[in-house]
């Protein structure tokens, strides 16, 4: 994002606790009285080899707490300083493994995977995607979804076949949308997925 002439800044935290996010918000705020984009990028995944009957619960809650319960906390504690911006932009990091109809489509790529923490995480986040899309439209903040696909990254052991840099283009591109863009969508690259 420095490339293209953003002031872009880093802020370590836990999306889990609520301190830790709070922290990172005051901090954000001592440096900046808005923010223009929040990319909720935090994610874990279950086990993809255990069936849904086998899961341990508090794996499937752990995988909750980050992937759909830590971009609620984080949205929720930056939205003063996405308000501030006039044109605030989210985007919420999912995956085609959250698409209902994805999941149901033996023809789909991803239909045999059935990791139920991951799977219905990623769900949830997108129906959190459009809740805060339209909560969020009266003040001018967007709010999106993005697909990464199959990336190289430490959750995969790095055996993906995509990029970071192929995978960051959709979120980048969200997270800069101009006041025409769209909100509540689902997207993984330049295409809409279903829902």
């Amino acid at each position: 994002m420095r490339d293209q002439g953003l002031d872009a800044h880093v802020l370590q935290l836990d999306v889990t606790s609520n301190e830790s996010v709070t922290s990172a918000i005051a901090e954000l705020r001592r440096q900046t009285d808005h923010l223009d984009a929040l990319v909720n990028n935090a994610g874990v995944a279950d086990s993809f080899t255990h069936q849904p009957f086998d899961e341990p619960i508090d794996v499937v809650k752990a995988v909750y707490e980050v992937n759909t319960f830590g971009p609620i906390r984080m949205t929720q504690a930056a939205l003063p300083l996405l308000k501030a911006s006039g044109a605030g932009r989210v985007v919420m990091l999912s995956s085609e493994l959250g698409s209902l109809q994805a999941l149901l489509d033996p023809e789909n790529q991803f239909y045999a995977i059935n990791a139920l923490g991951y799977n219905s995480s990623k769900t949830a986040l997108n129906a959190v995607t459009v809740s805060f899309a339209k909560a969020a439209a009266p003040f001018g903040i967007k709010v999106n979804a993005a697909d990464p696909d199959y990336t190289k990254t430490d959750m995969n052991g790095h055996s993906g076949y995509r990029t970071v840099e192929q995978a960051a283009e959709a979120p980048v591109r969200l997270a800069t949308l101009g006041p025409d863009g769209p909100t509540a969508g689902y997207f993984f690259d330049d295409q809409t997925l279903p829902w």
